[in-house]
């Protein structure tokens, strides 16, 4: 091998070197990172206790289908441009709430990631309410009624704890969480949804499923939540991401003490909305002017027991009532009106129902629980702190950081190859 081979053979090994050394260090980062966000206590889950008690919760117990003033259409999952150089959406707030507006929604609020946002036009209609997490598996929560943005999160949630210890953290400065999308959050497995507690609604999927098995799983688990669907707007140019989802409430105004009043009562319901026209806006407008809608849903006495009942403005193509373990309680065919005795044995109940042209209708959950105890089913969960599994966990945390820090150093003082 002559000389000019050999300086090019030395040179193609110290590139290669460069590049090793270089992405070792880049993996070994990004084990710290995860690693320093990923400190948690850990806590002791009680096993799943079905709701159970002598009443039955009617979140409808105020429903009046005749005070047509009173019912808003609303979407609280919403993405505009912001300040900063992160944006997923390239529309302002006013034009964004303009082309909200003009499929009928009358409530907007704004939950850009990790920033409070402004309402552009009504100081009145002010919400604070952001969408938390920067994390790899989209563990995403809103964050309603807080007066500053919690930047703090972890980088890899894989565990119930870590995932719990984070809605704890967020509630000390909010008045409603919600969860978003867990279909779509990975790692959203049954064992981690029977366990998490402490948020008040959970975002419905639309796309993949209209089952929502992932709610029946908290619900069914004893973890009370309602039920919201959302755009997740980013793109309100694009016909198939906007007035897809939406949510139709009972409240006397879009002010936040009155949404606070219903989000936390139940008086609402949620709707899965086809893209009409697909790209026709004409056509999509006058699709989400007449939309289906709950006439009535409610309980009443019965001579053994209580009775659900929900009828709609028009015939669906069929309506299931919904409980524990996410089984089929009753289904109806082609009717507009369903009722169903609860048992027993059902902790809870809720209705579903799908019309012809792609329209779907989630209610909230009737639930068993103790008036003389509470107000209503949710409950606020006790996970105790296990202290000892909490200092293992994060010594080993502690003992990746200082083992990936030693070796970080080791690589970058180690001597070019030689010849």
């Amino acid at each position: 091998m002559n000389i000019k081979e050999m300086k090019v053979k030395r040179l193609l090994l110290g590139i290669l070197d460069i590049l090793w050394r270089g992405l070792a260090v880049l993996l070994l980062v990004c084990l710290i990172a995860v690693c320093a966000t990923g400190v948690s206590p850990v806590y002791r889950f009680a096993e799943p206790k079905p709701f159970s008690g002598p009443d039955l919760f009617n979140p409808y117990s105020s429903f009046d289908s005749l005070s047509a003033p009173l019912w808003k259409r609303a979407n609280f999952h919403t993405h505009t441009r912001v300040e900063g150089l992160f944006n997923e959406c390239d529309h302002s707030p006013q034009a964004t709430l303009d082309s909200l507006r003009s499929f009928g929604y009358d409530i907007v609020t704004f939950s850009n990631h990790n920033a409070l946002t402004v309402h552009p036009s009504d100081s009145s209609l002010q919400v604070n309410v952001y969408e938390h997490g920067y994390n790899l598996l989209k563990y995403h929560k809103l964050v309603f009624g807080c007066s500053k943005v919690l930047h703090w999160d972890h980088l890899l949630p894989v565990f119930a704890f870590q995932r719990q210890a984070m809605l704890d953290w967020l509630a000390t400065d909010a008045d409603i969480l919600q969860i978003n999308h867990p279909l779509r959050t990975g790692l959203s497995t049954r064992r981690t949804m029977e366990r998490l507690s402490g948020y008040r609604l959970m975002e419905l999927d639309s796309g993949r499923s209209t089952e929502q098995e992932y709610w029946d799983w908290a619900l069914s688990a004893g973890h009370y939540s309602f039920g919201v669907a959302n755009d997740d707007l980013h793109y309100p140019d694009r016909s198939s991401r906007i007035a897809v989802r939406c949510n139709f409430l009972q409240t006397p105004s879009a002010r936040y003490e009155d949404l606070r009043t219903t989000l936390t009562g139940g008086c609402f319901y949620s709707m899965r909305v086809p893209d009409y026209g697909h790209g026709d806006w004409a056509a999509k407008h006058r699709g989400n002017a007449d939309l289906p809608y709950i006439t009535s849903i409610g309980v009443r006495p019965v001579q053994s027991g209580e009775q659900i009942y929900i009828s709609l403005s028009r015939q669906a193509d069929s309506i299931v009532v919904t409980g524990q373990g996410h089984r089929r309680l009753k289904t109806g065919r082609s009717c507009s009106v369903l009722e169903y005795e609860m048992q027993p044995e059902d902790s809870y109940a809720r209705f579903t129902a799908w019309f012809p042209d792609g329209e779907v209708i989630w209610s909230n959950p009737f639930a068993r629980y103790d008036a003389s105890v509470s107000t209503s089913p949710y409950r606020i969960e006790d996970h105790p702190i296990s202290i000892f599994l909490t200092f293992l966990y994060n010594l080993f945390m502690i003992t990746l950081i200082v083992i990936a820090s030693i070796l970080i150093v080791r690589i970058c003082q180690r001597r070019n190859i030689r010849k």
